[in-house]
């Protein structure tokens, strides 16, 4: 009579772990919390200081093949404990000397890494930037909190390259970014069959829940004026003009020109991604005259419309 036991005996671990081939791997550490504060000096002198403050939530991925072993035979020699990523956040908060956005810390974090332990072939760094607003625009210390600001995110892959050198290739994101418009706005000539109920009309409501990811190419000396740049860009071919806004014909259609007006003015952004769902505002039921002006809020089920927008016009994809 054979007996089935749920443990192994002492010694047959590395025999028992290495019976199935390890598909992926990798380890990391999510969530690593850190402030960095530089107070800079006022023309009053020393003394008289302005504080810049940048809060970010790290998460660190690194890639090692060489690791395998932790997983089949329990090696763990040359890994790189997660509590060790985890104090690295903070060290390099303090090396860096100079003030900067997510992305610079998110490049120099995953170049450190890659430098630093030999059995790794890359690494992987994301931050998320906390939105702290100067308050009244110029107090020296004083920051608000803005929860209903969009999220920064900044995203760093570092990859080992032949000669000892390391590739950074980072990736600047707005996630979060809720837009609305009242009017100008309308979708027609779609296919209609048995199966649609949508009126066409060049009069709706469009509001969406914006995300939207750039590269650029070459080096990039101020991360932060990118994002104001193509921020800035972006919102203007949503909304148009302040005293008479632009019609979209689409999400697709105001997708694309708010992606290429981004390309427009960074000419250092190499390519744009785009996912701008259709949080749909609909008719109220048929109670009293609807005259667009009281509408169901109805952002579920909501379309899906997702592009990348690239300045060569090669590899660009698109998904509805």
């Amino acid at each position: 009579m054979s007996s089935v036991s749920g443990g192994n005996t002492p010694g047959s671990h590395s025999k028992v772990s290495s019976m199935y081939p390890l598909l992926q791997h990798v380890h990391g550490k999510e969530n690593v919390d850190v402030c960095r504060v530089w107070k800079l000096p006022l023309q009053g002198g020393a003394l008289d200081l302005r504080s810049i403050v940048r809060e970010w939530s790290c998460d660190i991925t690194l890639h090692s093949p060489d690791m395998a072993k932790a997983y089949l035979v329990g090696d763990n020699t040359g890994m790189t404990a997660t509590d060790t990523m985890k104090n690295t956040v903070y060290r390099v908060a303090k090396q860096q000397a100079r003030p900067c956005g997510p992305e610079e810390f998110a490049a120099r974090l995953a170049r450190h890494y890659v430098n630093t332990y030999p059995l790794l072939t890359g690494a992987t760094v994301r931050v998320r930037q906390k939105s702290w607003e100067r308050y009244g625009g110029k107090h020296v210390h004083g920051f608000t909190g803005s929860p209903t600001a969009p999220m920064r995110v900044a995203e760093a892959e570092a990859t080992r390259v032949g000669g000892g050198g390391v590739s950074v290739k980072v990736t600047s994101t707005v996630s979060g970014l809720e837009l609305l418009k009242t009017t100008q706005s309308g979708y027609e000539g779609y296919i209609r069959d048995e199966a649609t109920s949508l009126p066409e009309t060049r009069e709706r409501m469009l509001g969406t829940c914006a995300t939207a990811s750039w590269v650029c190419h070459g080096t990039v000396s101020d991360y932060d004026r990118v994002y104001d740049r193509v921020l800035d860009a972006m919102l203007r071919a949503f909304f148009g003009p302040d005293d008479k806004g632009v019609y979209s014909p689409s999400v697709q259609y105001t997708l694309h020109k708010m992606a290429s007006a981004a390309l427009d003015a960074v000419p250092a952004v190499a390519s744009v991604t785009m996912e701008m769902p259709n949080l749909h505002y609909l008719p109220t039921p048929p109670l009293t005259k609807f005259e667009d002006d009281v509408y169901v809020v109805a952002p579920n089920p909501h379309g899906l419309i997702r592009a990348t927008v690239v300045r060569d016009g090669v590899g660009a994809a698109s998904k509805l």
